[in-house]
């Protein structure tokens, strides 16, 4: 709460001070990493930082210090609007106006033009930048690319909006939240390991698509499942698994897909049903464990009426990409073995170890969790945190404007 106050008192001019973010490194790396400064994030376990959470008992006081800074940058006409790519060594007055550009929002100090040579893009303009490309989900480069034009060009009106509408959200995630939980935010495809408001772990995630967005929903870890069946929702079914059949008979025998009359029903030899004509709702599909199996080696539960759970996946290649919205509506989460060990925390004995030669041996296990962290699966496309972090991430679900909090928002088209 400190570090906003400090910034927004610099952006009435009466001191200086800077925005904080710091570079994604750390001891895990996703098995699927692009080129170097091409990942905006990554996988990694980063306890020993002490960085703050999404989500906090601070998150409200340090958002409203947030809308009070922006309200004030509006009212004050806002920031000019920069239009050249710039990058560390140039030389120019476009490097003025970036300068200008980033003090505002508190990533350089105010007496950041008094210096001798303002044209020039230095090194602290770099790691301003940097910071900045942190904090709204980009490629951390240094550089003025134009994704990063983009975001500095965004009107203050619209981040003033952006923030107002999170507020109500954040209020209703807070709510009974305990002192470990895990954090899924959908428009930033992460996911938050926490412990007393202190992330243990940060993972990529994959997320719903635009047209099967995933739901928020506040619930608590209740139960793990190692090497699981794949119940196939009748959505899937329908959009995707039957047609593939109707196309290719073998689809069901190369994904391992068993197939029932009904849930528990006698099994159906799936030669004998003319998939053109039969109605998906009559059969249930299970996958078998195995390698290929859609769920990968571990699934995580909690009560929900949505059915979506938390799941590792034999397609780790997503992981490594920035937009991460490709999944019908379940989250899939990098490094999952991490997040399991943290979940049970030393119940029964359990141990990283343990749930690797469990996860490898291929046999079926189901174990409830002790002592179970709550679980939030938010839609924040701003937050702020009290170490001075504000941070912005896209309307990938277009519902800003429309007031959204909890539920299961409605598919949108990808033409939206």
């Amino acid at each position: 709460m400190k570090r906003n106050l400090l910034i927004a008192v610099a952006l009435l001019g009466f001191m200086s001070s800077s925005a904080l973010a710091e570079e994604n490194t750390g001891s895990i790396s996703s098995s699927t990493r692009s080129k170097p400064g091409k990942l905006a994030t990554q996988t990694e376990i980063v306890a020993e930082r002490g960085e703050p959470a999404m989500l906090t008992a601070s998150s409200l006081r340090a958002l409203d210090a947030a809308i009070a800074m922006y309200g004030d940058i509006d009212r004050r006409g806002g920031w000019p609007e920069l239009v050249k790519k710039l990058a560390k060594g140039d030389r120019s007055d476009a490097v003025v106006l970036l300068r200008q550009r980033l003090a505002l929002e508190g990533y350089l100090p105010t007496d950041s033009l008094a210096i001798d040579n303002p044209q020039k893009f230095d090194a602290d303009v770099k790691e301003a930048v940097r910071a900045f490309q942190s904090n709204h989900g980009l490629p951390v480069t240094g550089k003025v690319d134009d994704a990063t034009l983009g975001e500095l060009n965004v009107p203050a009106s619209i981040r003033l909006e952006t923030l107002r509408a999170n507020r109500p959200r954040v209020e209703a995630y807070m709510q009974g939240l305990g002192p470990r939980y895990i954090l899924v935010n959908v428009p930033s495809a992460q996911l938050e390991a926490v412990s007393l408001g202190t992330v243990y772990s940060r993972h990529n995630i994959v997320v719903g698509k635009l047209d099967r967005p995933s739901p928020a929903l506040a619930s608590r870890i209740s139960e793990i499942n190692f090497n699981p069946y794949w119940n196939v929702p009748e959505s899937i079914a329908a959009r995707d698994l039957v047609p593939k059949l109707i196309k290719n008979p073998n689809t069901l025998a190369e994904m391992h897909i068993r197939v029932f009359q009904g849930y528990n029903g006698p099994e159906v030899d799936p030669s004998t049903v003319d998939w053109t004509t039969a109605d998906p709702k009559q059969y249930f599909f299970r996958q078998e464990p195995g390698e290929q199996n859609a769920l990968g080696t571990v699934k995580i539960n909690f009560p929900n009426p949505y059915n979506v759970y938390l799941h590792d996946t034999p397609v780790k290649k997503l992981f490594g990409q920035n937009d991460r919205y490709e999944s019908s509506g379940c989250i899939r989460v990098d490094q999952i073995r991490v997040l399991i060990d943290w979940i049970f925390s030393g119940q029964d004995g359990f141990d990283s170890g343990m749930i690797e030669n469990i996860a490898m041996s291929g046999e079926r296990l189901d174990r409830p969790v002790r002592n179970p962290p709550d679980l939030r699966i938010m839609y924040l496309t701003a937050w702020a945190t009290d170490d001075g972090r504000i941070e912005f991430r896209p309307d990938i679900y277009h519902l800003d404007q429309t007031g959204f909090v909890i539920g299961q928002p409605e598919p949108q088209s990808a033409m939206n």
